[in-house]
């Protein structure tokens, strides 16, 4: 079936100037900075672990509580105020159309450079240091690209690397820092294998590996200490967006979706991979659960997320011809798209209101599927929703 989301979508439509810093940053994960445990003790290392994992929880008031305490701890070491800007970092990603955090994170990450640089001065080659930099740096590389700040993302991106690849080299034995070879090396190969108008632009990178950056991926997840869930999150998207591999997807999101049963990313990945299958009935249940918290104003299930859940309730709905409750569903995709869409019409909005005007068709009501199919062609191209709109404006859709 069509989705209303793509990778192009999920990566903010890569254009030419972005995709240097989208495969930079991908390699620069929050998951991956702790991994360079120096200076630190066992109990450190424990707290550390339990305000990772209570961030992709989204219990991010008692995340900040752990990192406070690390910042205590050890106040030189820059773990603590690092894994601070991961919290807000969580709260910009589950809604990117809010802007309050952005200050607070990049603030934090500029602290995060001035204890490395401390601890520079004492010691050039203190691999801690030159990790967490790199990675401050890069992070902050990612929001301006999330925020379209291509040429500022570029230069992070720039500056980051070097560093990133001098730890790696440091400590190449360390599993969670083999979560940023394999990011890199995965979609330094997937990126221009599936734009290749980039390839130009990207001839100055070393080359990637697809399947070397799995398998490091895999290992990461399996042996990392505090990058575990980061690569296990990455593999997901991976075997997703792009190995369209659905029954591995389904099995590493239900996997995170249970030990993380509040985080509605890996929720929905849980809903997605079972709708890519064709698996209507426990994608549906799964989209139920998502638009019931989502009612409840649970953290992170707001609009976005229950608009993606509405539209394959509607589309179930619709599959099965009981065509009043898919319009109802589609009604409410479509209030939430218009509040949603502040630029321009998505994809959500483009085919729920294409799929309006088919059940119209198959309720013999003509007049309002015509209305709805030109509605569409005022909207941007959704893939094919032009090509859709025009042949349902030629010949009525039956129903079938």
């Amino acid at each position: 079936m069509t989705h209303p989301f793509s990778p192009g979508l999920a990566y903010r439509a890569l254009c030419p100037r972005a995709i240097f810093p989208a495969i930079l940053f991908f390699a620069l994960s929050p998951g991956a900075a702790p991994a360079l445990r120096a200076q630190t003790d066992a109990a450190f290392d424990s707290v550390a672990r339990q305000g990772i994992d209570r961030v992709y929880n989204l219990e991010f008031e008692r995340a900040e509580e752990d990192f406070r305490q690390l910042s205590r701890m050890r106040p030189a070491h820059p773990a603590g105020q690092f894994l601070l800007a991961m919290v807000d970092w969580w709260r910009i990603l589950i809604d990117l159309e809010d802007d309050r955090y952005d200050a607070r994170f990049l603030s934090a990450l500029d602290r995060v450079v001035d204890l490395c640089d401390s601890l520079l001065d004492v010691r050039e080659t203190d691999v801690t240091a030159i990790f967490f930099k790199g990675g401050a740096i890069g992070f902050q590389g990612r929001l301006l690209f999330h925020r379209s700040d291509y040429l500022e993302a570029a230069n992070a991106g720039r500056k980051a690397l070097p560093l990133v690849q001098e730890a790696m080299a440091m400590a190449p034995e360390n599993y969670d820092i083999l979560l940023g070879a394999g990011i890199y090396n995965y979609y330094a190969e997937v990126i221009p294998e599936q734009y290749p108008f980039v390839k130009p632009l990207i001839l100055f990178i070393p080359p990637g590996d697809k399947k070397k950056g799995l398998a490091q991926l895999a290992l990461a997840s399996e042996r990392a200490t505090y990058a575990a869930v980061e690569a296990t999150y990455f593999l997901l998207q991976a075997y997703y967006f792009h190995e369209r591999d659905y029954v591995k997807a389904l099995g590493i999101a239900r996997n995170l979706h249970s030990r993380f049963p509040d985080n509605m990313l890996f929720h929905r990945y849980v809903g997605r991979a079972y709708v890519s299958m064709g698996n209507w009935a426990e994608a549906t249940a799964v989209f139920e659960e998502i638009r019931a918290r989502a009612g409840k104003d649970q953290r992170g299930y707001g609009p976005a997320i229950e608009r993606e859940a509405v539209y394959y309730i509607a589309t179930n709905h619709m599959q099965a011809h009981r065509y009043e409750e898919a319009l109802k569903a589609f009604y409410r995709c479509d209030e939430l798209s218009r509040g949603l869409d502040r630029k321009e019409a998505s994809g959500y909005m483009a085919l729920t209101n294409l799929k309006i005007g088919m059940i119209y068709d198959a309720q013999g009501k003509r007049p309002l599927a015509v209305g709805q199919y030109r509605k569409v062609k005022d909207m941007k191209e959704f893939r094919d929703s032009h090509e859709q709109a025009d042949r349902y404006l030629g010949n009525p859709y039956r129903g079938e």
